[in-house]
C-alpha cells in the first residue's frame, strides 16, 4: 500500500523561532504552562484585514472582493473580515448563516442597517442539496452559481414555490484555461460547472424556466496562482467571454465571477503582486451595470494563522529522528493532502515537570509526525533542527487557511485543536 507523505524538506532547516511574532510566542508559552498539552490554532484578524485592504485598494471600482468562507470559517475571523470585504462566498447552509450574521453585525456597527439590496453573498459548490438551495433562495442572495441544468430546475421550482425570483449565474468549465496554478478545476473533465460546449443549450433551457433571473457567469478554473500577469490575463478573458456570451444569448450581464485563484508564496517563491495585478486589469472594465467578483480565500487568511502542537516524544528509529506531536493530520492535514513542504519553527519550552529524562534531538534531521495510528500522519519530513525536545512546541506559520476546516477531526477520537483569537 502506497502512503501519501509530504515531500522531504531536506536540506532545509526549520524556521528560527524569530519568524513567530512576539505576541504569538507569548501566547503559546502561556498555554504551555497549563496542564493540558498544547494543540491550538492562533488567528490574528488584523493580519487578514490588512491583506483584504491591500487587495481591495489595488482593484478598480468595478471589481468586488468576496471572501471564500471555506478557507477559514472561525466566526472571529469571518466577523473580523466583514468590514474589509465586499461580501462572502459560501458553499453550505452553515456558511450562509455565518456570512449573513457577519454582514448584519458589520452593518449594525456602522449604523447603516444594511443597503436594502440583496445580501452580498454568492454560493458555489457542485452538489447543492435542495435544503441548501432553499436556504439560498429564501435569503435572496446576490447570486447562486448553478452547476448543472438539474440545479437550475431545482432553483426554479423552489423560487416559484417561495413566490420569489432567484438571482442565478451559470458556472462554466472553460474549454481552455489561460492561467497557471497548482489546482485546476477547468479546462478538463470535472464535476465543476457546465462544460463550455454545452453552455448554449443550457442557457436556452434556463431562459424558459420561471423564477430565475440570469445575471451572468462564474468561471473559476484554477487556484494558487502566484503570477499577477497570467491572473490578470485570465480576468480579462473572463470579461470578454462573458460579455460576448451574454450578448449572444440576450442576457443582461450584471455579474462576472472569476473565483479566487490568487496564490500564497512559500519559502523563496515570489509573492503575488497585487499592485501589478490591479494595474493590468485597469482597462478591462465590464459593460455598464456589470461588475467582476473575486473570491479569494487562502490569499486573505493564510498568513493570519499559526498551528502549534506540543512535542509529546522525541525518538530515534533505525538512525532517523522523529518528533511526535499532540496533533497531526487530525488537526492540520494540508501538508500531507497537498504533498507540500510546510515548514515550521521550534518554540523552546524550558519548563519540564516530568520526573524522567527529557528526550532531545540535536543538530540533525527530524521528521515531525502526529498522534494517529497511521504513517500518513506526517507533517514535515527530514527538516534540519538545531534542537528539539519533548515538551517544546512545533509551530506552523501560514496555517490560517484550510487548516482546522480541512482536518480529520474524528479519526481516533482525540480532542480537536483549540481555535483562539490572538
Amino acid at each position: 500500500m502506497s502512503v501519501v507523505l509530504p515531500p522531504s524538506a531536506a536540506p532545509r532547516s526549520a524556521y528560527p523561532q524569530e519568524v513567530l511574532p512576539g505576541p504569538v510566542r507569548e501566547r503559546l508559552l502561556r498555554l504551555a504552562r497549563t496542564a493540558t498539552p498544547v494543540a491550538a490554532y492562533l488567528y490574528d484578524v488584523p493580519t487578514a484585514a490588512d491583506r483584504a485592504r491591500e487587495l481591495r485598494t489595488a482593484l478598480p471600482d468595478w471589481a468586488a472582493v468576496h471572501y471564500a468562507v471555506k478557507a477559514n470559517s472561525f466566526p472571529g475571523v469571518v466577523h473580523g473580515l466583514a468590514p474589509h470585504v465586499d461580501g462572502f462566498e459560501v458553499a453550505s447552509s452553515a456558511e450562509l448563516a455565518l456570512a449573513l450574521d457577519a454582514l448584519h453585525t458589520a452593518a449594525a456597527s456602522r449604523g447603516t442597517g444594511g443597503s436594502g439590496g440583496p445580501p452580498p453573498v454568492v454560493a458555489a459548490g457542485p452538489a447543492k442539496s435542495v435544503p441548501v438551495l432553499t436556504a439560498l433562495v429564501r435569503a435572496r442572495v446576490e447570486a447562486i452559481n448553478a452547476e448543472s441544468l438539474l440545479e437550475l430546475h431545482r432553483i426554479s421550482r423552489i423560487a416559484t414555490e417561495e413566490g420569489t425570483t432567484a438571482r442565478v449565474t451559470l458556472r462554466v468549465n472553460p474549454a481552455a484555461v489561460p492561467v497557471t496554478g497548482s489546482l485546476h478545476m477547468g479546462g478538463e473533465p470535472s464535476q465543476f460547472g457546465i462544460a463550455e460546449p454545452d453552455v448554449a443549450e443550457v442557457l436556452r433551457e434556463a431562459r424558459r424556466l420561471p423564477g430565475l433571473d440570469l445575471t451572468g457567469f462564474h468561471l473559476h478554473a484554477a487556484s494558487n496562482n502566484l503570477d499577477a500577469e497570467s491572473q490578470a490575463a485570465y480576468l480579462r478573458w473572463c470579461v470578454r467571454w462573458s460579455t460576448a456570451t451574454a450578448a449572444e444569448h440576450r442576457i443582461e450581464l450584471r455579474h462576472i465571477d472569476v473565483g479566487g485563484g490568487i496564490g500564497v508564496a512559500f519559502e523563496d517563491e515570489p509573492p503575488f503582486d497585487t499592485a501589478r495585478f490591479g494595474e493590468l486589469i485597469g482597462d478591462a472594465e465590464p459593460p455598464p451595470g456589470a461588475r467582476v467578483i473575486l473570491e479569494p480565500g487562502r490569499f486573505l487568511v493564510a498568513d493570519c494563522g499559526w498551528y502549534a502542537a506540543e512535542v509529546t516524544d522525541v525518538k530515534r528509529s533505525y538512525g532517523r529522528w522523529f518528533a511526535v506531536l499532540r496533533g497531526g493530520i487530525n488537526h492540520f492535514q494540508l501538508p500531507t493532502s497537498w504533498e507540500i513542504v510546510h515548514n515550521a519553527a521550534v518554540l523552546p519550552v524550558e519548563h519540564w515537570a516530568e520526573r524522567c529524562p527529557r528526550p532531545t534531538a540535536t543538530d540533525t534531521r527530524v521528521t515531525v509526525v502526529g498522534e494517529l495510528c497511521t504513517p500518513e500522519d506526517t507533517l514535515l519530513r527530514e527538516v534540519h533542527m538545531d534542537r528539539i525536545r519533548a515538551g517544546d512546541l512545533v509551530v506552523f506559520p501560514r496555517a490560517g487557511a484550510y487548516g482546522w476546516e480541512f482536518a480529520m477531526h474524528a479519526f481516533l477520537g482525540h480532542p480537536p485543536a483549540e481555535r483562539l483569537l490572538l
